[in-house]
């Protein structure tokens, strides 16, 4: 009977040190998403933002969540056929549709944020190519906390023919 009592008690013990993190605290869940704030920054771009070919466009936002920060993936691609996943405010004046051309500019990049951050400025550089082909395009920011939630900034910019 002892025995028995015993592998119970041991069960029980090992249950609810199971429940509990490396440092002995109880792991919370993540069930928060993350969020893009433009707290602190002068953020950009914002919507309706103008480019020229060959010009740079600085990424500044703030990334943040409850527990910890994960990734986050910077996505450009044209919006030549005016559809729409803005998460901004407002409409942007577009210019006609249009098919993409061999100059048509489409980026996507992953970047990593330090490992146990629960706030980051992402802040880059973005180099527009020189033959870009002009137009209208979306910028987005997709952002994954440690758990996998996710949050999306998308805006729109114009990119502009450089006259020589």
């Amino acid at each position: 009977m002892k025995k028995i009592e015993l592998f119970f008690c041991s069960l029980g013990l090992w249950i609810t040190l199971g429940a509990c993190g490396n440092d002995g605290e109880v792991t919370k869940k993540d069930l928060e998403k993350p969020t893009i704030t433009t707290e602190g920054v002068v953020a950009e771009p914002l919507n309706c933002s103008q480019y020229l070919q060959g010009d740079t466009i600085r990424l500044c936002y703030v990334l943040k969540d409850n527990i910890e920060l994960g990734s986050y993936n910077v996505e450009i691609h044209n919006n030549f056929d005016h559809h729409s996943h803005s998460t901004d405010a407002g409409e942007c004046e577009l210019d006609s549709k249009k098919e993409a051309n061999s100059h048509v500019w489409i980026y996507n990049k992953d970047f990593k944020i330090p490992t146990g951050s629960t706030t980051f400025v992402a802040d880059e550089r973005i180099p527009i190519p020189e033959h870009a082909q002009a137009g209208d395009y979306h910028f987005m920011i997709r952002f994954t906390d440690k758990a996998g939630h996710q949050e999306i900034k998308a805006v729109s910019i114009k990119i502009i023919e450089k006259k020589d």
